[in-house]
């Protein structure tokens, strides 16, 4: 494995440790052990942690380390502002999207749903929130549109696993993508951002009234 794939690799396990929550808020990262774990060196540790820094994730302190960033409830104001914009603009992108494999990835996700297992453990439940989210902005097929809002979903996500024992069951939340895969499956724009936009309004909502 190339040191740029294996700091993929290693970029790929820690953000979801991070959006997760699995390496708590203010908490140090520890590059060696990290390194050791996951079965490489320091140097794809590093350029990992340098491309969380950008994500918001990390935060880097001279003479101190690094640490995982607090989640700070207050953002989500700044968060919803921006995803009210452009989470409709992904959809319709995505809806306008003919690639054959990203239907295929739409309607693979679409038979997941249906055969939700509810008692699935909270971990999967999550990681599966997200990787439909991820997978709408990739068939946006706008790099710079992905980018930036795959690491808002991030940091929205951050705030969500703070109070998720206070949210309704995360399937729930799963099962309100349903209509808008199919929108996006039937190219319909309009309705695709019309549902991303009522879905995002819905969950920012449920955030508020958690704390």
């Amino acid at each position: 494995m190339s040191t740029g794939s294996m700091a993929d690799h290693a970029y790929g396990v820690l953000r979801d440790r991070l959006v997760l929550l699995e390496i708590a808020p203010t908490h140090p990262i520890h590059e060696p052990r990290l390194a050791e774990e996951l079965g490489v060196g320091r140097t794809p540790i590093r350029e990992a942690l340098k491309r969380l820094e950008t994500d918001h994730l990390v935060v880097s302190y001279p003479r101190r380390g690094t640490f995982a960033t607090a989640v700070d409830f207050h953002e989500l104001n700044h968060i919803s502002e921006i995803r009210q914009t452009l989470e409709p603009l992904a959809a319709r992108n995505a809806a306008g999207n003919k690639d054959p494999e990203i239907k295929a990835e739409i309607t693979a996700y679409l038979d997941t749903i249906d055969a939700l297992d509810e008692t699935a453990n909270q971990r999967s439940l999550l990681l599966l929130d997200v990787h439909i989210h991820r997978l709408i902005y990739k068939a946006s097929a706008n790099k710079h549109l992905e980018e930036t809002l795959v690491r808002l979903d991030n940091l929205v996500t951050r705030i969500w696993c703070l109070v998720i024992d206070q949210m309704p069951p995360i399937s729930e939340h799963i099962t309100e993508h349903t209509a808008l895969l199919r929108a996006i499956l039937d190219g319909d724009a309009d309705l695709a951002a019309q549902l991303v936009s009522a879905h995002v309004n819905h969950f920012e909502q449920a955030l508020r009234r958690a704390p």
